[in-house]
């Protein structure tokens, strides 16, 4: 799956907050320092799809507010059936 998200760093938690314009809006707790933004987007989105961080990718966006991840979260699923 992949996501288009805009992300608002520095809040005072991370949520789901809606649509800004055609992406989907999240607001992170962590501020945009060393890295750490990104790192609390990764643990929200892997805790909210409930998979491991490791299957949660920023693919573009690094250092920007808009943002595309993708979620690979077929692993176990495709596998048992």
């Amino acid at each position: 799956m992949i996501l288009e998200l805009h992300v608002q760093p520095g809040a005072s938690r991370s949520e789901f907050a809606g649509r800004h314009g055609e992406r989907i809006k999240v607001r992170l707790a962590a501020r945009a320092v060393d890295g750490k933004a990104n790192e609390a987007l990764i643990e929200f989105l892997a805790s909210h799809y409930r998979v491991p961080k490791y299957r949660v990718k920023i693919i573009a966006g690094l250092r920007s507010r808009q943002k595309r991840v993708q979620i690979d979260h077929l692993g176990k699923r495709a596998s048992s059936g």
